[in-house]
């Protein structure tokens, strides 16, 4: 008869290897998870009181596709120059108000191109 060797006591799993691949994982989430900057939009809240409107109307209304300026419709390029043109200080208020099929990607686009001509205080109407 065959005389087998005597079994060994069962050893408890080790749970150092799990361990590391956890954190492993979570290390690797938490570094992927934020590639990217967040980008946000620097508009200051419209009921926070501050100087009041003056100067002639400057109403900016856009959809995907155009720009109206007080209700008269403009190419994106001159618009810049022709809002310059109705301020009466550089830091006056320029009221945006979207219309139907406006998205926040055309709100964002329209934002970018005022605040790289310097004007900064934009105030956002709801539909």
């Amino acid at each position: 008869m065959f005389r087998f060797a005597t079994p060994r006591p069962a050893r408890r799993p080790s749970l150092t290897p799990m361990i590391d691949v956890v954190f492993l994982l979570l290390v690797f989430f938490m570094l992927a998870a934020r590639f990217g900057q967040d980008v946000g939009l620097a508009l200051a809240p419209g009921g926070a009181g501050g100087a009041p409107y003056d100067g002639p109307p400057r109403l900016v209304e856009f959809d995907e596709v155009t720009l109206w300026l007080n209700g008269v419709e403009r190419d994106p390029a001159a618009l810049t120059a022709e809002l310059l043109a109705l301020m009466p200080t550089p830091d006056a208020l320029i009221i945006l108000r979207p219309r139907a099929g406006a998205t926040v990607q055309d709100l964002t686009r329209l934002t970018e191109l005022l605040q790289a001509a310097g004007m900064s205080r934009l105030v956002v109407l709801e539909p």
